[in-house]
């Protein structure tokens, strides 16, 4: 069965509107009863469950039948997430990427989106509204910045770790690739944590802003969407042992590249050997872990 047919356009702007309605006007402006913790480091605010909400309420209105998964929901009943890979068709909903950023006055921040189909994003929506950048990706049509198609330069250009940049999420490294990346990072002309969020480190990558990223945690909403968008753009998402990312199935470890063709340069300049026995083993104890 295909996918249903989307408008992208009415989409984004949906996310336009609901981010201007619930969640901009809050930036800088939460009380201390606005912002609660749902796990371990990990806050939730009511920008976060009111965005989902009324985008959630328009996704189930327009397209009956099609699950939305969104990430406050899933917080609440985690058993939502569990049949992802065998779902055919349901959308992702990050309402609110980055709200530490939020909740800190950081514009690293926005709103991420997918449509799922047969296991694979179809349709992204990225909304970064400090910015005012609104990026879509379809499958098979390309990825594009305010109606503006993004892509790496036509020419070929080889891999120089000494020029590149790198952004890298320590936050949920395990200590022993958290002592690799730290010892590869200097090879790098620039190597940081990065934005602190995913909307931003996908976006970034996209537009060529960076080289290279790592993330370790890989929740669904927080990468199907950019997973799209990067590879619409040129770029590849891959597992650290090259397989693709897959958004229904558990896994940990990440690395992304504004051009596919530098993936395995860039993973190897991060994590060392294409097969390195302490990223391999962190992976195994971490993949379980990596779940809603």
């Amino acid at each position: 069965m295909a996918a249903p047919p989307v408008d992208v356009d009415s989409i984004g702007a949906l996310l336009v509107e609901v981010c201007e309605r619930v969640v901009m006007p809050r930036l800088r402006a939460l009380g201390e009863a606005d912002v609660s913790d749902k796990g371990v480091d990990d806050l939730v605010t009511v920008a976060d469950t009111e965005a989902e909400a009324l985008v959630t309420e328009v996704l189930r209105s327009r397209f009956p039948g099609i699950p939305v998964i969104g990430e406050e929901a899933v917080a609440s009943d985690p058993q939502l997430a569990e049949d992802l890979d065998v779902l055919e068709t349901y959308w992702l909903l990050d309402p609110l990427d980055g709200t530490a950023n939020f909740v800190a006055g950081s514009p690293h921040f926005g709103t991420m989106l997918a449509l799922v189909h047969g296991g694979e994003p179809v349709l992204a929506w990225l909304w970064l509204p400090v910015r005012g950048l609104l990026v879509t990706a379809e499958r098979g049509s390309g990825a594009f910045a305010d109606g503006v198609r993004l892509g790496p330069a036509p020419e070929p250009a080889a891999w120089d770790t000494a020029r590149a940049r790198a952004w890298v999420s320590g936050r949920f490294l395990p200590p022993d690739v958290r002592a690799v990346v730290a010892a590869n990072a200097g090879a790098f002309a620039a190597a940081s944590a990065g934005p602190g969020s995913a909307v931003a480190a996908y976006g970034g990558l996209a537009r060529g802003e960076v080289d290279a990223a790592l993330q370790w945690r890989t929740h669904p909403w927080d990468h199907a969407p950019g997973s799209l968008v990067l590879t619409e753009a040129g770029g590849a998402v891959r597992r650290p042992d090259g397989s693709r990312y897959e958004p229904g199935r558990a896994g940990s470890g990440l690395v992304m590249v504004a051009r596919a063709e530098h993936w395995s340069a860039a993973r190897e300049a991060l994590l060392g050997a294409p097969r390195s026995r302490v990223v391999d083993a962190a992976v195994q104890e971490t993949a379980a872990l990596d779940r809603p």
